[in-house]
C-alpha cells in the first residue's frame, strides 16, 4: 500500500483548505512542509524575520475575513513570531501560526533550538495544538482553521514535530476531514427588547465594532442605520463598514477624534455597542453618560458587561441579528427617524464645531510640519474608495485616526488595541500582496519604522511598490510627550533618535526617496511617489513638540497615573 509521509498531508491539507499564501521564514524544522509546497499554487512568502510574517498574517486575516496563514521553524523562530500572534488575539483576527519543533525522539535531549512551545503560547491563542501521530496531521489542520473562525474569530497554534513530518504512514490509515461552519445564531427575543429600547430613548448612538466586519454585516448595518436615523460611530475594523460621509454616520468613535463622539457619549441616553468591547478606548465604559442604558451584542459571552454592567446583553452574530432588527424597525415607518432628527442635528453642530477647533492644525503652514497637516494631506491624496492606509506608531496612529475618511470597509489597518509598533511595513506588504492593483500608503512613526525596516527590501525585491511616509519627529515622540506631562521633562535616553535619513537608506536598497521639510512639498511628493512605481519613502520633519490627544491619555489614564 501506498506510503504518506506527515508534512505531505500538512500540505495537501492546506490546499484543500484554499489557502493561498503562507507568510514564513524558512528553517530546518519546516523544511518537510516546503518540500511539498513547492510548485503548488500556495505562495510561500519569505519575511526578514519571524515577527513580519506573522503580523502580514494578522493583516491578511483582518482583510479577507479568513485566517491569514504563517509557518516558523522552532525555537528561536517561534519566540520571535509571539507579538504578532498576541496582536491577531486582541484584535480578535482569524489567524493560523504553524511551528515546528524538535522531534520526539530528540526532547529534553539538550537539540538545538528544543524548548517547550505550547505552554508559553497557550495564554494567547484559542486553542494551541500538537501533532503526535502524522496520520492525523490533516485532522489537527482542519481543527485549526474551524477554531480559528468559528466564534469569535482569532489566532490558533499548530506544533509539528519535524520526526513527525517526516515519519511515513501507509495511506489507508489516514483521515481527511474538512469541516467548514457556517452558523449564524441570532437572539430573536433580544432582537425585540433592543427595538423597544430604542423606541424610548432621545439620544440612543450605535458603536459598530470589528464584529460588524467578521459577521459580514456592513451591508445589514447600512439598512439598519438608515430604518431607525440613528447615528453610527465605527471603530477598528468596522471603520468604512457604512461610510463616513453617509448622514447618519458620525465617523470614528474615537473620542479623542475631531467630530461628535465626545459630546454624543456625554449626552446619550442609549448606547448599543455592536460588535464591540468596552476598553480604554471608551476609559473603559466611563466615557459614557452614567445615566445611559447600554446594549451590548457580541458572539463572545464573556465580553457581556465587561468594565460597565449593561442593561441588556445579546449573544448574537452581529448580521444575523440585524436581519431580525430591520423589519421591525420598517414597521415603525419613518418614526424612529423623526424621533430622533433633534438629536442628529445636535450631533452635527457638535462636530462641526469641534472639526473648527481642529482646522488650523489640519492647515497648519508651520515647519518642522504639524503631525495633523500631513495626516490631512495624505487622507485627501488617498481619496479612492478602495485606496488602503496603513498606520504605525504611537503618536503617528493618532494623528491619521484623528483624520483619516473612511469611504468603503477593509481599507484601512492599525494595531489597535495591543497596541504593537512594527506593524505598518507588514500590514502595507500585505495590503499589497492581496490588492496589487490598488494604492496602498503606509503612514509610520520614525521609532515605528526601525522594528521591521527591512521589509523594504522585501518589497523592493518581489516588486510589490509601497509607498511610505515618515513622521520624523526625532524619537518616540508618544512617550517622551507622556513622560513630560507625568514627571515634567523627557528622560533624554529612551526618548530620542535624533535625525536619520530614512529616504537615503531606502535608496541604497533599490527605492525610492524624498525628504520633505515643508508642508506645500507633501502632496508633490506623494504624486510623484505612487507615479514612480517604485518602494518608496517620503521622510517628513514633523514638529517634534506636537502633543497628541494619545501622549496626555497615556500619561493620564489607569495605572500610568503618577
Amino acid at each position: 500500500m501506498e506510503t504518506i509521509t506527515g508534512a505531505k498531508l500538512v500540505a495537501e491539507a492546506l490546499l484543500a483548505r484554499g489557502v493561498e499564501t503562507i507568510f514564513t521564514l524558512s528553517g530546518g524544522h519546516i523544511t518537510p512542509i516546503y518540500q511539498f509546497l513547492e510548485n503548488t499554487s500556495i505562495r510561500l512568502f519569505d519575511t526578514r524575520h519571524e515577527q513580519a510574517a506573522l503580523f502580514m498574517a494578522e493583516a491578511w486575516g483582518k482583510l479577507t475575513r479568513s485566517p491569514g496563514v504563517a509557518m516558523v521553524t522552532a525555537g528561536p523562530g517561534f519566540t520571535n513570531a509571539l507579538t504578532g500572534v498576541a496582536s491577531a488575539h486582541f484584535s480578535n483576527t482569524p489567524l493560523v501560526m504553524i511551528s515546528g519543533c524538535v522531534g520526539l525522539e530528540c526532547k529534553e535531549k539538550l537539540d538545538l533550538q528544543d524548548m517547550r512551545q505550547r505552554p508559553v503560547i497557550e495564554p494567547m491563542v484559542k486553542k494551541a495544538l500538537i501533532c503526535l501521530k502524522p496520520e492525523r496531521a490533516a485532522e489537527y489542520v482542519d481543527m485549526a482553521f474551524r477554531t480559528a473562525t468559528t466564534g469569535r474569530p482569532g489566532p490558533v497554534y499548530l506544533e509539528f514535530p519535524v520526526d513527525v513530518l517526516n515519519a511515513k504512514v501507509e495511506g489507508g490509515a489516514v483521515r481527511r476531514p474538512s469541516t467548514t461552519v457556517a452558523s449564524r445564531p441570532a437572539d430573536v427575543e433580544g432582537a425585540g427588547k433592543l427595538m423597544a429600547m430604542l423606541a424610548e430613548a432621545r439620544k440612543p448612538v450605535l458603536i459598530a465594532g470589528s464584529g460588524v466586519w467578521h459577521a459580514r454585516a456592513e451591508e445589514a448595518l447600512v439598512h439598519f442605520v438608515e430604518a431607525t436615523g440613528i447615528p453610527v460611530f465605527t471603530s477598528l475594523s468596522a471603520r468604512g463598514a457604512i461610510a463616513d460621509d453617509h448622514p447618519d454616520c458620525f465617523e470614528s468613535a474615537l473620542a479623542i477624534r475631531p467630530g461628535a463622539a465626545l459630546h454624543a457619549y456625554l449626552s446619550t441616553d442609549l448606547v448599543i455597542l455592536l460588535g464591540t468591547r468596552v476598553t480604554l478606548f471608551y476609559i473603559f465604559g466611563d466615557i459614557f453618560n452614567p445615566a445611559a442604558r447600554l446594549v451590548q451584542v457580541d458572539i463572545e459571552p464573556e465580553e457581556i458587561g465587561r468594565n460597565r454592567s449593561v442593561d441588556l446583553g445579546i449573544i448574537s452574530d452581529i448580521a444575523a441579528l440585524l436581519d431580525v432588527c430591520i423589519p421591525l424597525a420598517q414597521q415603525k415607518g419613518d418614526a424612529l427617524r423623526t424621533r430622533f432628527a433633534d438629536w442628529r442635528a445636535e450631533l452635527k453642530n457638535a462636530e462641526r464645531d469641534s472639526k473648527a477647533q481642529a482646522q488650523p492644525n489640519w492647515e497648519s503652514t508651520t515647519q518642522p510640519i504639524h503631525p495633523l497637516r500631513l495626516a490631512r494631506e495624505i487622507d485627501t491624496f488617498m481619496d479612492r474608495p478602495d485606496d488602503i492606509v496603513v498606520a504605525d506608531g504611537g503618536d503617528t496612529t493618532t494623528w491619521i485616526g484623528m483624520t483619516r475618511t473612511m469611504r468603503k470597509p477593509g481599507r484601512y489597518l492599525d494595531y489597535g488595541l495591543y497596541g504593537s509598533l512594527g506593524v505598518g511595513l507588514p500590514y502595507a506588504l500585505a495590503a499589497k500582496l492581496r490588492y496589487p492593483d490598488q494604492r496602498v500608503c503606509l503612514l509610520t512613526g520614525d521609532g515605528s519604522l526601525g522594528f521591521n525596516f527591512m521589509e523594504f527590501e522585501n518589497a523592493i525585491r518581489k516588486g510589490l511598490p509601497l509607498v511610505v511616509v515618515v513622521s520624523n519627529d526625532l524619537g518616540w515622540g508618544m512617550i517622551r510627550h507622556s513622560q513630560e506631562i507625568r514627571i515634567g521633562h523627557a528622560i533624554a535616553d529612551g526618548t530620542w533618535i535624533g535625525r536619520v535619513e530614512y529616504h537615503k537608506m531606502v535608496e541604497a536598497l533599490g527605492g525610492k526617496g524624498y525628504l520633505v521639510e515643508d508642508p506645500a512639498q507633501i502632496r508633490p511628493a506623494l504624486a510623484d511617489a505612487f507615479a514612480s512605481g517604485k518602494t518608496c519613502c517620503i521622510n517628513v520633519m514633523t514638529d517634534p513638540t506636537t502633543v497628541s490627544p494619545g501622549s496626555i491619555a497615556l500619561a493620564n489614564l489607569g495605572g500610568y497615573k503618577a
